[in-house]
């Protein structure tokens, strides 16, 4: 196996056994509470730390694992000392971890010289630009314009329809309903996109009975439409465009 690829591994597992697996509730729950007075924030910072130097076997170095216990500390007090414990939170919690993981991966491999080699290269390549600017694509201006196209028949169930739903629901929906289409067409798996017609119909069954339950699909369905042929159109052109 490449040497760069297993170290990677090695500090992935360190983090997942120490953030996900042997992290119970309880502990969560008593570091929330007490704070930097937990225990358990110690003793997980340490875990973190050990497991790394566990997994990458170099006994007499103990430069990163200890790099990587202060810096876990230092990322779980500042998640512990906020406000809310919600997903914003979580996500950036670990978006830092990651980022110190890949700071020891590139200390561990001597490749800070090819960061910048590294960027120059994926946005001089054409078949990068393609994919993300047809995924930006299908994510936010398709929002927009599928919005403002059905907008007229969402005022019109909003007048007659007193079932609520989760707020951004529809759009939040929308936006994996694209990205699953625009990957399976990329993938040459048009099939594939059958399935996700066939899970947005059981809409049909759920209003079945309810006040303004038919407008409410019908609604649901131009949209589900509109989004579904302009994010295979995107997909055949960027199909066409890819080297």
């Amino acid at each position: 196996m490449n040497e760069t690829l297993l170290i990677a591994l090695q500090l992935l597992l360190a983090h997942v056994l120490t953030d996900f697996v042997l992290q119970p509730q309880k502990a969560i729950k008593h570091k929330r509470q007490h704070k930097a007075r937990a225990p358990f924030l110690y003793i997980h910072a340490f875990i973190a730390g050990f497991l790394t130097y566990l997994f990458l076997q170099q006994w007499t170095s103990f430069l990163v694992p200890v790099f990587i216990m202060i810096t876990h500390f230092g990322i779980d007090l500042w998640k512990l000392n906020q406000k809310k414990d919600n997903l914003r939170y979580f996500l950036i919690d670990q978006f830092l971890h990651f980022f110190i993981l890949l700071l020891a991966w590139l200390y561990l491999t001597e490749n800070f010289n090819a960061i910048i080699p590294f960027f120059e290269t994926l946005f001089n390549s054409q078949n990068t630009l393609i994919i993300l600017l047809g995924y930006l694509i299908v994510i936010f201006p398709f929002g927009f314009i599928i919005g403002k196209a059905t907008q007229r028949w969402q005022k019109e169930i909003e007048k007659e329809d007193k079932i609520t739903s989760l707020e951004k629901a529809g759009r939040t929906i929308g936006v994996f309903e694209r990205i699953l289409v625009l990957t399976f067409v990329l993938t040459y798996n048009i099939a594939a996109i059958g399935f996700l017609i066939a899970a947005k119909s059981i809409l049909r069954f759920s209003d079945k009975g309810q006040s303004g339950g038919r407008k409410q699909t019908e609604y649901v369905l131009i949209g589900t439409l509109m989004s579904f042929a302009l994010t295979i159109i995107v997909g055949f052109l960027m199909n066409t465009l890819l080297l």
